[in-house]
């Protein structure tokens, strides 16, 4: 089966384990060095139209996923701990 990253972005990812609903891809970690997929990236959920302010980003590790089907991707961990995602550098280097 050929899957795209556009297909990705329908389905959703599921935890076998404890029956987690996390979300759906948004973005994907490649190697660059091996052109291999590394990781799956959720981003954060955001709460109340960002007024009482966002969970963080979940990232699945290539090793933790166990299923691509048709609507969902299940991953052989329990919820994975969200992580923050690292703040984009401006023009010069300054924040």
């Amino acid at each position: 089966m050929d899957c795209r990253l556009s297909d990705l972005r329908h389905k959703e990812v599921i935890s076998e384990i404890d029956g987690t609903r996390l979300g759906y891809v948004d973005d994907i970690i490649v190697d660059t060095k091996s052109s291999a997929v590394v990781a799956f990236v959720i981003f954060a959920r955001i709460f109340f139209f960002g007024i009482f302010g966002k969970s963080e980003d979940y990232i699945i590790p290539w090793e933790k996923i166990k299923l691509i089907g048709e609507d969902t991707i299940i991953i052989s961990c329990k919820t994975p701990k969200p992580e923050k995602r690292p703040k984009k550098r401006l023009f010069l280097g300054k924040n």
